[in-house]
């Protein structure tokens, strides 16, 4: 009898709420957003297969194809100067979205730490991690997407959610309730985040590799000009 009386209660209390959620106007207010960023910039595959291919041509003289990880990391090359186009490029929408999302980048300017080039085979995948030792921002240009690739996923950064999470009502949509995003990659995509945001690939599906650039960006003090004292009169 006692456990039918906690339940009508529970059951009472619930339509309760729902009666006052009903009948009140509810203001949702969205904070601590984590922000992605996807532009499609195709006039850059051209120079970047070029310098992605004579650097994974080397790596594929040197390393063996693993079995467990069936791919090539090319050397970083945010120094050659063939990538000047495509690195300005980058730099600058690295340093507009940090502006963007509020950081006082008046003073600042955007430093590349990394760049290189990822052949994944099939089979492949990449675990879950992010990007520290000073990265703000990482990102990703698709190079070649053949069908059934692997996709590119995010993962909710709140390790306080993860702990304590529900199941989802619906997995193909994406609500407040969803724990990862997937984002199915083309050939010429651009895609950015903040760094501390956990990223990941699914499970390569295709006959034919999937390639990107890969690069992270840090912040550092900006040029200080100077002028003499002719110009200063």
């Amino acid at each position: 009898m006692k456990k039918v009386i906690k339940k009508q209660k529970v059951c009472k209390a619930a339509e309760s709420v729902a009666l006052v959620v009903k009948q009140t106007q509810l203001l949702v207010e969205h904070h601590f957003t984590c922000p992605i960023y996807i532009i499609e910039r195709p006039d850059f595959l051209e120079t970047m297969n070029i310098v992605s291919e004579q650097f994974l041509e080397a790596q594929r003289k040197d390393c063996k194809l693993s079995e467990l990880y069936p791919c090539y990391m090319t050397d970083n090359y945010y120094d050659d100067v063939r990538t000047n186009a495509f690195s300005e490029f980058i730099g600058l929408t690295a340093w507009n979205i940090l502006n963007e999302q509020g950081y006082a980048m008046h003073d600042k300017a955007l430093s590349f730490t990394e760049m290189w080039t990822q052949e994944h085979h099939k089979h492949s995948a990449m675990d879950a991690h992010v990007h520290g030792f000073g990265s703000q921002i990482t990102g990703f240009y698709f190079l070649e997407t053949p069908e059934d690739c692997s996709s590119l996923v995010f993962h909710d950064p709140r390790a306080g959610k993860v702990q304590s999470d529900l199941p989802e009502q619906d997995m193909t949509m994406i609500t407040s309730a969803t724990k990862v995003i997937n984002i199915s990659p083309r050939s010429g995509m651009i895609v950015f985040t903040n760094s501390w945001l956990s990223h990941s690939f699914t499970r390569h599906a295709a006959d034919k590799p999937i390639k990107f650039v890969h690069f992270n960006l840090t912040v550092i003090p900006a040029p200080q000009t100077s002028c003499s004292a002719a110009e200063v009169i």
